[in-house]
């Protein structure tokens, strides 16, 4: 399997995208923002079919797409009264859109289904190098906030009233988000980087005690999700995407269940 020159670069690349969507992920599940990366990811479809529009690499029509949509929307989520309609209405424009982009650009149904669901055979050298490049930007920005990060998203009322600039930490993890859509929807494909924004950390709220340990077992799950889902699908031939997402909710479903069974004898 490692002989191949695209499955080493799947297993690096997934590697890389398994750290960062596990470490974003628990402060996702601690800011309740597992709505917003749903959205993010179906305007991450937009945006990278836009950029199929205009003749460049999906990845970068996705980047700018997220970064103003995780703002903007990261925004109305904070301030809207409505705000899960409004983000609903904002999903389901940009989902049209994105529909839109590839008729134009005359794009096959193949590589409709790459974009959306992700593609192992997809990522070449030169993609490694940028994923593992974005990936590290985006664990800079956790790591250069994180005290900060912490605070505000498991104490807001106490990061208030301790001066913590919270407008200012929102804003660069709303960035940091945006990026980590991006990166993930390589393996994954836009419509379902989410699971790995959200499934591994609320498996790790069961077992972490602490911030740190919640990131660590995210991570570990994560791992286990992208590198067996890469096994499976080079050995079955069937979606790589198929198997991580049962793996995920399969982990997720155990480690709920035990939980459950243990704080009730």
């Amino acid at each position: 399997m490692f002989a191949l020159p695209f499955m080493r670069n799947a297993f690096l690349a997934s590697t890389f995208i398994a750290i960062t969507c596990g470490t974003v992920g628990v402060y996702v599940v601690a800011r309740n923002f597992s709505f917003l990366a749903h959205t993010l990811s179906e305007i991450g479809f937009a945006g990278a079919a836009f950029a199929v529009w205009l003749g460049i690499g999906p990845l970068w029509g996705m980047l700018l797409f997220t970064l103003l949509g995780s703002i903007s929307v990261g925004e109305l989520s904070l301030h809207s009264e409505q705000k899960e309609s409004s983000i609903s209405a904002i999903s389901a424009l940009f989902i049209g859109l994105g529909v839109l982009f590839l008729a134009i650009s005359g794009a096959n149904s193949n590589y409709a289904t790459n974009i959306l669901f992700g593609s192992i055979i997809g990522v070449d050298k030169q993609g490694v190098i940028q994923l593992v490049g974005l990936s590290v930007i985006v664990l800079l920005l956790i790591f250069a906030i994180q005290k900060q990060l912490n605070f505000d998203s498991f104490d807001h009322i106490g990061a208030l009233a301790h001066g913590v600039k919270t407008g200012l930490v929102s804003l660069i993890f709303l960035i940091a988000l945006a990026m980590s859509v991006s990166v993930g929807a390589q393996i994954v494909g836009s419509l379902l980087v989410f699971i790995l924004l959200t499934l591994p950390p609320a498996t790790a709220n069961y077992l972490g005690k602490t911030v740190g340990s919640m990131i660590a077992w995210s991570v570990f799950f994560a791992l286990i999700g992208v590198w067996l889902g890469l096994y499976l699908g080079f050995a079955t031939n069937l979606p790589v995407t198929f198997f991580i997402a049962v793996i995920e909710v399969f982990i997720y479903l155990v480690t709920y269940f035990t939980h459950l069974v243990k704080h009730n004898l």
